[in-house]
């Protein structure tokens, strides 16, 4: 329970410190991780960044000391991290709909955004089968990229496979691929954005197989470095627990390197993957 503990850890220095300075390395620091992998577990697992969290926070206690209190609307400003009464005016309407003016008037409607706990749920779920991989070379391939909505992204990778075997791109892959076999990853591949925690609202989805020669004039080369991975045998799955679930108590941290869907032939068993770059804490 180690992990849900530094987590509601961050969460209270996060509180304690609304009105004054927050040291992002000493959130880091609390969570017994890197500043790069917090930020971006948080994100993951609350669908939200760690940056917007404490704005939305801060802006929650600045409407409540503008209605309680008669403090001056820039002092309040200041103690929540604004320089001048324009740019809270700004970040105070886009959250809450109005000014901090009109927020002094009775009877206006407001948004609070009450402090996040991290708490242990339990579902019907329970293991998670993987496995590690250590490659020791680097991964070419080659294939074609295409932008992806992060919020359709369920629902437009199938779609994108779908065209690929109508107008023959995949089996354009398909007779690239395995002819030089290197390991377990010989498979249609979709490599997913730059880095295995996806918060941006885009990603570029870069559909290929391994490939050692030289791609063709339609096509691209994406290189990744030897790295070490943990594998999962069910690629939807895996995507709705691996943040909430596998990586907080695992002894690993993402690395910073794209997942990797893995889309294997007939009769292979388990029809798909999802390898996850990953490094021990």
């Amino acid at each position: 329970m180690d992990w849900l503990l530094r987590m509601n850890n961050v969460l209270d220095y996060i509180e304690h410190n609304l009105d004054g300075d927050i040291d992002y390395k000493k959130i880091a620091q609390v969570a017994y991780s890197s500043e790069y992998h917090f930020s971006r577990m948080f994100s993951s697992i609350t669908g939200v960044s760690l940056s917007e969290y404490i704005r939305r926070r801060r802006l929650t206690l600045a409407a409540f000391d503008i209605q309680k209190t008669d403090t001056l609307i820039i002092d309040i400003a200041l103690r929540y991290g604004y320089d001048s009464v324009d740019s809270f005016t700004r970040a105070f309407k886009k959250i809450h709909g109005l000014t901090p003016s009109v927020a002094r008037l009775k009877g206006v409607q407001l948004k609070a955004f009450p402090k996040i706990s991290f708490q242990i749920s339990i579902k019907g779920e329970t293991e998670m089968e993987y496995r590690i991989e250590e490659l020791d070379f680097e991964l070419r391939i080659v294939g074609k990229g295409k932008s992806v909505k992060t919020s359709r992204a369920f629902k437009t990778i199938p779609t994108l496979w779908n065209s690929a075997k109508k107008d023959g791109f995949m089996q354009e892959l398909i007779n690239m691929s395995w002819e030089n076999p290197k390991c377990t990853l010989e498979s249609l591949l979709g490599v997913c954005g730059k880095e295995a925690a996806i918060t941006d609202d885009d990603f570029t989805y870069f559909m290929g197989v391994r490939y050692d020669g030289e791609p063709q004039d339609n096509m691209e080369t994406l290189v990744i470095p030897p790295s070490t991975w943990a594998v999962f045998p069910n690629i939807v799955n895996t995507w709705k627990r691996l943040y909430s679930e596998w990586v907080p108590t695992s002894g690993y941290e993402l690395a910073d390197l794209p997942c990797i869907e893995c889309y294997y032939g007939p009769k292979h068993e388990p029809r798909h993957e999802l390898w996850v770059p990953v490094i021990a804490r």
